[in-house]
């Protein structure tokens, strides 16, 4: 019986540490892996588990470089067999006060919390054992964007037969749009984060849609959450929960127990299915 193990993209800080540091807590039965860009940040998040009296371990990985995720995918698949659960957390948000301009906040912001993210799942899912969990960090905000956009977006993005192919071809319009300062007049929200978050939610369910259909009988969950607004570096201090609130509910996803066939392809927040 081959190690279970959790693997958790961005958790050197914030919410994906308060994650790692949830399923430590709650003995998850594995091993929990922290992953971070910068490996002496990496290291030091580990150590201060350790000073809790929490074991994780550490693996270099940077979602923006696709080395990076073909390498990590390559060690998991070597020391593991596959993987058991995979959260993806890592993203970034401009702060409002930000003086980049809109084009460039919509091809930086997408580019992470999208495209970066898509390749983790291109090679990962694959890996993904029976049994296993998928959880994406997404947020309300790409519903609450969704609303913004033409009746025709919507349609497509709350669409049973949208296809992988034909949602990534909308974000790269939609950056493309943004870049001509015309995305507004395309019929989408001014938000670049809300965009990408919409797009991530929207690809969680055309992977649990696939994933149902190639491994019926595999027991895989795939769900998009909401951690809800966070005090982090990226949310700011005013926000109301604590990380660890906001962990709890990418946790109870990655821990749904075995054999439940549901949430399944749902945006989930505060441990209950959104509507979408």
């Amino acid at each position: 019986m081959s190690t279970k193990v959790a693997v958790v993209t961005g958790s050197n800080k914030g919410i994906g540490l308060a994650i790692v540091r949830t399923l430590c807590q709650q003995h998850y039965h594995g091993d929990v892996y922290l992953t971070a860009r910068d490996s002496g940040r990496g290291d030091e998040a580990v150590k201060s588990l350790a000073a809790d009296g929490l074991t994780a371990k550490f693996h270099q990985l940077d979602i923006n470089d696709e080395k990076s995720i073909v390498s990590a995918a390559a060690f998991f698949k070597k020391t593991y067999g596959g993987v058991d659960v995979l959260i993806n957390n890592a993203g970034i948000a401009f702060k409002d006060a930000d003086p980049a301009p809109f084009p460039v906040q919509a091809e930086v912001t997408l580019k992470t919390n999208y495209f970066a993210t898509r390749d983790m799942l291109t090679h990962f899912l694959p890996l993904i054992k029976s049994g296993g969990r998928v959880v994406n960090v997404s947020s309300f905000v790409g519903a609450r964007t969704l609303n913004k956009c033409s009746a025709a977006l919507q349609q497509r993005f709350r669409s049973d037969d949208i296809t992988e192919e034909e949602l990534t071809g909308l974000m790269e319009q939609f950056v493309d749009l943004a870049k001509k300062g015309e995305h507004e007049k395309g019929g989408w929200a001014n938000s670049a984060y809300g965009t990408s978050k919409t797009g991530l939610t929207v690809l969680t369910m055309i992977h649990a849609r696939r994933l149902t259909k190639e491994r019926p009988h595999d027991g895989i969950l795939v769900n998009a959450c909401c951690p809800g607004w966070v005090r982090t570096d990226m949310a700011g201090p005013k926000a109301p929960k604590s990380p660890e609130e906001g962990a709890a509910t990418p946790v109870f996803l990655a821990l749904l127990p075995a054999g439940a066939t549901d949430p399944h392809g749902r945006f989930v927040s505060d441990k209950e299915v959104q509507p979408w």
